[in-house]
């Protein structure tokens, strides 16, 4: 990513998640991080997408007065989107082994927006990614449960832990999007905003 750490550009993820930090790093581009809290609620009467970008638009407009030239604010927003409804963190370990039970031999979508956010304009790419689960038994699900206790996790997984190692069969879209961030798509973007101001 030599393009990106030789022009004069700042990139920031605006985002606390460890994980997604460990992603951008994996692509060898050199980033700061400054994560500002924000209310992640949302008006009941969007779908889908439109909450993980009504989101990411929020956590943007956080950096809005803070922003310098010459800098990339990158944020982003991860949900799970099943039959109609928004599955975000459970509350607690006995909402978490529901939300497992509901996925078992079904098939839901794990939806990645991201932000960019210049001196010069604000664009939201989105990526959907189709996520099918094997028919998990109740002691899968009580172990991992257990041994993980995901209630930090969107949809009550990590799709590279043990849950999704043993319980996923397909994956029908972007990997790195159901970790957090649509990796190539980002680092595409981020190279495209260099290049147009170049």
């Amino acid at each position: 990513m030599d393009l990106v750490n030789k022009s004069n550009f700042k990139i920031i993820l605006g985002s606390g998640s460890s994980r997604r930090s460990e992603l951008l790093a994996m692509t060898g581009i050199n980033f700061t991080v400054n994560s500002i809290p924000v209310d992640e609620s949302f008006p009941v009467s969007l779908r889908g997408a439109e909450i993980s970008e009504h989101i990411v638009k929020n956590k943007s407009d956080a950096f809005n007065n803070l922003i310098k030239k010459n800098e990339i604010i990158i944020t982003a927003d991860t949900l799970v989107w099943f039959e109609n409804q928004c599955l975000g963190k459970p509350k607690d370990k006995k909402e978490a082994r529901y939300m497992l039970q509901l996925f078992a031999g079904k098939s839901h979508d794990v939806i990645t927006s991201v932000g960019f956010l210049t001196t010069k304009m604000f664009k939201i790419l989105t990526e959907s990614t189709t996520v099918t689960y094997k028919h998990l038994t109740e002691k899968e699900i009580d172990y991992y449960v257990e041994n993980v206790n995901p209630v930090d996790k969107a949809g009550s997984y990590g799709i590279q832990d043990w849950i999704g190692m043993i319980g996923v069969e397909y994956v029908n879209g972007s990997y790195t999007s159901v970790l957090g961030l649509p990796v190539p798509q980002v680092t595409n973007e981020i190279i495209k905003i260099i290049n147009e101001n170049l």
